[in-house]
């Protein structure tokens, strides 16, 4: 592992395919991706040279509510800090834009192996349950 640089915003719809698939197989569409990547409030992107390695998005509001989605790092990447350095990117992002004095509500999804990491930084399960319905677009 060389010098990592940590970018803001320049995450693209390719490489977030590139690296969606190291850990979830097949990617979404370009197309569906590039509108998700125009769409999205903070993009943070983890290079090692020239090489992806680490992405994270926020999505959200901007007032009361900021989810934070699509949080990879390439696996053989894992367990060297840069996950915390992610959250810790879209954390600096909400000080940065949200009403001082206030708080948000921050959420994300994580599968079951990944929750001690998240309750490491401060995260904490409540009871609600998630609900999903992958619907068609015709």
């Amino acid at each position: 592992m060389n010098e990592l640089t940590v970018k803001h915003n320049e995450l693209t719809a390719e490489e977030f395919i590139l690296l969606w698939e190291t850990v979830w197989g097949q990617g979404p569409s370009l197309k569906q991706t590039e509108l998700a990547m125009k769409n999205t409030l903070f993009r943070v992107s983890v290079y090692d040279n020239d090489t992806i390695v680490a992405m994270a998005r926020m999505i959200g509001d901007m007032g009361l509510d900021y989810y934070i989605k699509d949080v990879v790092v390439r696996p053989e990447y894992q367990n060297k800090g840069i996950g915390r350095m992610l959250i810790n990117e879209l954390m600096k992002f909400i000080n940065e834009n949200g009403i001082t004095g206030t708080d948000i509500f921050v959420e994300l999804c994580a599968m079951p192996d990944k929750i001690p990491f998240y309750e490491k930084l401060g995260f904490s399960a409540n009871e609600a349950q998630r609900l999903k319905i992958m619907h068609r677009v015709e």
